[in-house]
């Protein structure tokens, strides 16, 4: 047993049990992470490409939603600074917002309205209640699914094609499914965030992350694009054939999506990142706002943020995500009951690629994965089970 807990002869059982993955040629490779205490372990299983140059632990992967705990930190440090206020109205940042209908249902025409009760707000943003986001249905079932579809407004593995601007104007131009501050719904609000911080600050968001958050943290290697001098260290991402099963490109390193500036900066999924970069982003959580010396948010900003925000009612629509025991704080479920091996008042979120990054505070731990294999199909829900099993299952104290 190592002074940091950890079991030394189920850490390797825990390799075993991921790297049968790569083994079996269900990803590439990986690269996972568990730090306790001061115990860092970091296990580097396979390739960074089907056929292609061995995985690294400095290897580079699409984060896609771990990024929305990144912008929620971006916006608590402009609420410390009153530059944003919770509770304030959106509107005078995004007044393509303002005055909002109501669909009376979602099964209704997008016309059939009601008016908004009140503004949307910083705050709804944050815990995903704006009223606007994933529908988690057959695709085309309802009229504002498909508005949305045709719109390239709805959440998925591609990236946002078009101007912050013009998708706020198409965002602006539908009808809301839930009244402000009602019903969870996953993704958009993310979105929305990165572009009221953006106009708030006067920059792009990744100027804002870059100053106030990855060059305090040194998180040299994370950012909306990979730099040309570091595509070789990109892995490839793929995608599973539904009716075989192989694995087939989605963005590979050599002519990546994230090869070049972004046409929207994406708060809700556009980040790359390493495993050690976004272990500092994790520690600074883990420790209150503050790590190696720098000081990102306040204690209380971070307890704020790690609170579970939702209700059961709020939630019911958005638990194919959720799930039970967990809630929503601001850009990142919270464990609210235990109902997993997950302490109450653990913190994180995954990514649509296969990646995942949580902190326990109940047991001073961080697991983060990194692999590169579009997630929403059984066998990605294996693997973060799995990852997630094995992390919790090497403590030996």
């Amino acid at each position: 047993m190592s002074g940091g807990g950890l079991s030394e002869a189920r850490l390797e059982r825990m390799h075993d049990i991921m790297a049968a993955y790569v083994e079996r040629g269900q990803v590439p490779g990986m690269v996972t992470l568990v730090a306790r205490r001061d115990d860092v372990r970091v296990d580097v299983i396979g390739m960074k490409a089907v056929g292609g140059g061995p995985m690294q632990r400095d290897t580079i992967f699409r984060i896609a939603s771990m990024t929305k705990p990144v912008a929620a930190v971006a916006a608590m440090i402009l609420v410390e600074e009153c530059t944003l206020r919770l509770d304030d109205p959106v509107d005078a940042l995004l007044p393509e917002l303002s005055g909002r209908r109501v669909l009376r249902s979602i099964d209704n025409s997008l016309d059939d309205t009601v008016p908004a009760e009140r503004s949307i707000t910083l705050r709804d943003l944050l815990t995903l209640r704006m009223g606007l986001g994933a529908i988690f249905a057959p695709s085309g079932r309802y009229p504002i699914q498909r508005a949305m579809d045709e719109r390239g407004l709805s959440p998925g593995p591609e990236l946002p094609a078009v101007l912050q601007d013009e998708w706020m104007r198409r965002l602006g131009a539908l009808p809301l499914v839930h009244q402000p501050g009602g019903g969870w719904m996953y993704d958009t609000g993310s979105d929305v965030l990165g572009v009221m911080i953006s106009r708030a600050t006067g920059r792009s968001l990744e100027e804002f992350f870059q100053e106030r958050i990855f060059g305090p943290l040194e998180m040299h290697d994370t950012g909306f694009r990979v730099p040309e001098a570091k595509l070789d260290r990109l892995a490839d991402c793929y995608q599973a054939d539904p009716e075989t099963g192989t694995l087939d490109i989605f963005d590979a390193a050599d002519d990546s999506t994230w090869g070049r500036p972004p046409v929207f900066e994406s708060g809700a999924g556009g980040l790359a990142s390493t495993v050690d970069d976004y272990l500092a982003f994790c520690r600074m959580l883990l420790g209150g706002g503050a790590y190696g010396g720098e000081r990102i948010l306040s204690r209380l900003s971070v307890e704020l943020m790690t609170t579970d925000h939702l209700t059961g009612e709020q939630k019911s629509d958005g638990e194919i995500l959720l799930g039970d025991g967990v809630g929503w704080g601001f850009g990142m479920s919270v464990v609210s009951e235990r109902t997993g091996l997950a302490s109450p008042g653990a913190f994180g979120w995954d990514g649509g690629f296969t990646t995942s990054g949580h902190s326990d505070p109940g047991e001073d731990m961080i697991g983060i994965l990194m692999t590169q294999r579009v997630a929403g199909n059984e066998v990605s829900g294996m693997i973060h089970h799995d990852f997630w099993t094995s992390t919790y299952q090497t403590i030996d104290d």
